[in-house]
This record gives structure tokens, sequence and C-alpha cells, in this order.
């Protein structure tokens, strides 16, 4: 593990103090997408503990403490970023499930947060996917995998690659 990237202890201690009490419903959505991100670590090509703290930290940009802009994925990037998180994390939570094209088209820019098209970008978002904020698996393809034009195929796209990945691992889909 780098240096530069704390325990993941200390990485979900931070998301359960900014969202527990404000934003319950994204604490048990991270909560979640990292049970999850534990189960699919060890999928070929993906870096375990990037995957990690991106997946219990994904959702602290909507805590109230946090926000600064109201584009959730951007505040939690600045914050990591500032915390001296590593730039790959920052990168992956900025990132997530395609917020790119959602900040494109609200205007947002996140070309300060380096963005990756790899086994582990890809995981997380499968990670996401399948918590919704009850915390009860979704299917893939339902809830926010639903969404419109470029967003529903690049995030189409990572569903699959994971898919392809949990299948030659072997490992079962979790999903209903």
């Amino acid at each position: 593990m780098p240096s530069d990237l704390p325990s993941f202890a200390a990485s979900r201690a931070l998301a359960e103090t900014l969202l527990a009490d404000h934003r319950p419903e994204w604490w048990r959505h991270a909560q979640a997408a990292a049970r999850e991100a534990v189960r699919l670590a060890q999928l070929p090509g993906v870096d375990r503990d990037p995957l990690l703290h991106a997946a219990v930290l994904l959702d602290v940009g909507r805590s109230p403490v946090v926000a600064r802009v109201g584009f959730p994925s951007l505040d939690a990037a600045r914050f990591l970023r500032v915390r001296g998180y590593p730039r790959r994390v920052v990168g992956l939570v900025a990132h997530q499930l395609a917020s790119d094209v959602e900040a494109e088209q609200a205007g947002v820019d996140l070309s300060g947060f380096a963005a990756e098209d790899s086994p582990t970008a890809d995981t997380l978002w499968w990670c996401s996917l399948v918590a919704d904020t009850s915390a009860a698996p979704l299917a893939v393809g339902d809830g926010r995998a639903d969404t419109d034009g470029r967003r529903r195929d690049a995030t189409r796209g990572a569903v699959a690659r994971t898919r392809d990945r949990i299948d030659a691992a072997g490992l079962p889909v979790v999903v209903p």
C-alpha cells in the first residue's frame, strides 16, 4: 500500500463521520459498495487498495460538511485531495459512474482529476451500482444504471466488463 494512503479503517471512519449522521442513506450505500469492493478486489487487473478506499469514500461529497459546489463527485474529490489522498483514489472518486458526462452537462469541470479506463474503475462503478441507498442490492440495469445517452453507454460498458471478470473468476454475481 502506498505510504500516502491511510489505512482502510481510517478511510472508513472518515466516511462514517461525514455521512452517518448527516446522510445516513449514503453512509449505507458507501458501506454496501465497500463490502462489494472487498468481495471483488481479487478480480484480475483490479488494484485492491485504491478500489477499497474509493468505494468507502465515494459518497463523502454528499455530506453537508464537504459539499461546496453541489456536485458530489467534485466536492468529494476536492476534499480528498486536500486531505492528502493519492491522486488515483481522488480520480476514481471524481470520475465514478461516468460523472464526467454529467459534469459536462452541468458545466462542471473535472479535468483537474485523472480519469482512468481500468478494471479498477469499472469495478468501482459496479460496486456503486449494485448497492442502493438502503444498502439492498440492485439488479444491474435498474436504478442508477438506467440513465440517458453517453452515461448509460459508459455505465453499461463498465458493468459488462466487470461481469465478464466476475464470471471468469468463478465468483457469484450477487444481484437479485
